[in-house]
């Protein structure tokens, strides 16, 4: 299950797009409830946004029960993700994630297409209205993949074809049952395990 990942990394475009925040910081160890970068396409164009991890549609009356995930194979089911998986998908950028394996002591590991890479994990979003302002949440899309869940990663096509308000059903279905992405995992040291640690030290290897 993708429960952290990681942003320290990004191009020059990417920084140039609508709605990348000044400020914005490296980070390192990214786990729900977080305030997150999404990528949306509004209006025709590409735009970033702070959203939190944890899925809140407007009805949500317990907040305590707001999914960091959605399962690809059932997000045309469940009515949590029905209607932003018509309406309101969106991407979330990374550099990788991280996972734990093992059975008495988890090792975590760092997963990533490669070092220097950059990743678009596939999500959606909603809107949770609070007084006169409207909050952004998401959750990412998961799928089956070497006795895991790991997050339906998106390559530059594919990405336009998720954002576009104008893609038949058909062809979403057909990206949420893609092949998992090859990635590349190395074991690394405990640090991240630290869910207050937030630094460069997280993807010290083993």
């Amino acid at each position: 299950m993708c429960g952290r990942y990681a942003l320290f990394r990004w191009s020059q475009s990417f920084a140039g797009l609508p709605g990348f925040p000044p400020g914005q910081q490296a980070q390192w160890n990214i786990a729900p409830g977080a305030s997150v970068l999404i990528q949306r396409q509004l209006e025709g164009q590409l735009q970033l946004a702070s959203a939190r991890w944890g899925l809140t549609p407007a009805w949500l009356t317990d907040l305590s029960r707001t999914p960091a995930q959605a399962r690809a194979e059932t997000l045309a089911e469940q009515p949590m993700f029905r209607e932003p998986l018509r309406q309101r998908r969106c991407l979330m950028p990374a550099n990788g994630f991280y996972e734990w394996r093992g059975t008495a002591r988890k090792r975590p590991y760092w997963v990533t297409p490669g070092e220097g890479a950059s990743l678009f994990f596939a999500a959606l979003w909603e809107v949770y209205p609070v007084q006169e302002q409207q909050w952004l949440s998401c959750a990412v899309v998961t799928q089956a993949a070497v006795n895991q869940r790991r997050p339906l990663i998106l390559d530059e096509a594919e990405q336009v074809l998720w954002l576009d308000p104008a893609t038949p059903m058909a062809k979403l279905h057909e990206l949420l049952a893609k092949p998992p992405t090859v990635l590349r995992e190395r074991a690394l040291a405990n640090f991240v395990n630290d869910p207050k640690l937030n630094g460069p030290e997280c993807l010290t290897p083993a």
